[in-house]
């Protein structure tokens, strides 16, 4: 299973909260493309944001899109900047940062991300080759499966736009091959 971060978007580059539908910019598509040579497989999947898709286009894939594959719905703070929340709703930002069940936006919890993200991975675990591609979120909420950390701990990893992160299928579940691998040089 090799997961893929999309392109970068204007909203990464702002620091901003995933907001709906962003296209990723042009010059980070076009690097995209050179991917093309080290990520292939015979299953392709992609997060449903336009960012991901396009992603997965440029890098040549004919990947299906899967909805659990979307970033975590940050509810009423999608596309706010970081800092502006931080400033008018800090206690809400705190909660959110501390307890992985709590959704102070009117979004998706963590722990609820963290599920849905898990149950895709294990309903694609028998297929061979699999390459998915999609925000950092859900890789981290990926590692978090893999390894056993619940949703605060998984929000640790850094993963870089275009960085590939690749898990492999053992009996017992899931081994971290590498994290945030940037093949693009």
């Amino acid at each position: 299973m090799l997961f893929v971060r999309h392109a970068s978007t204007p909203g990464m580059r702002a620091a901003r909260f995933p907001g709906t539908d962003e296209e990723a910019d042009a010059a980070s598509l076009a690097r995209a493309a050179a991917l093309a040579s080290v990520v292939t497989g015979p299953a392709a999947w992609t997060a449903p944001g336009a960012a991901a898709r396009r992603s997965a286009a440029a890098i040549g894939l004919a990947a299906r899109v899967a909805p659990a594959l979307a970033e975590a719905d940050c509810g009423r703070w999608g596309g706010l900047p970081y800092g502006q929340v931080a400033q008018e709703e800090p206690d809400a930002l705190a909660s959110w940062l501390t307890d992985p069940l709590a959704a102070p936006h009117g979004g998706e919890s963590l722990a609820a991300h963290a599920e849905r993200v898990a149950g895709w991975l294990d309903s694609v675990r028998a297929e061979p080759d699999v390459v998915a591609v999609c925000d950092a979120g859900v890789i981290r909420a990926a590692l978090g499966h893999a390894l056993g950390l619940d949703p605060l701990r998984a929000a640790r990893f850094d993963l870089a736009p275009l960085s590939v992160t690749e898990l492999t299928v053992t009996r017992a579940g899931w081994r971290v091959a590498h994290v945030n691998r940037k093949v693009l040089h």
